[in-house]
């Protein structure tokens, strides 16, 4: 199974959706909260260029945000990449 990681907020229904999505598939994944830690946000906008949540990385690529994870899914693609 791919290695999934989320950069998330408390109050984005984004990424809620998000993790919903990869909770009905079965997925592990780790998930770092980036509400008022500086240091963890401008960590996460160097490795996706992005400052918007959630950030998700399916084994170490930047997909993008929930937009794009749920658009993997609609085209069937999604659970190759996370090797289901």
């Amino acid at each position: 199974m791919a290695e999934v990681t989320l950069y998330t907020t408390v109050f984005c229904p984004f990424c809620v959706r998000a993790k919903r999505l990869l909770d009905r598939k079965g997925v592990a994944y780790e998930e770092f909260d980036v509400s008022g830690d500086g240091d963890l946000r401008a960590k996460m906008l160097a490795e996706s260029g992005r400052r918007t949540v959630p950030q998700i990385f399916i084994d170490g690529i930047s997909i993008g945000g929930f937009d794009e994870l749920q658009a993997l899914e609609d085209r069937g693609e999604l659970d190759s990449l996370l090797g289901l």
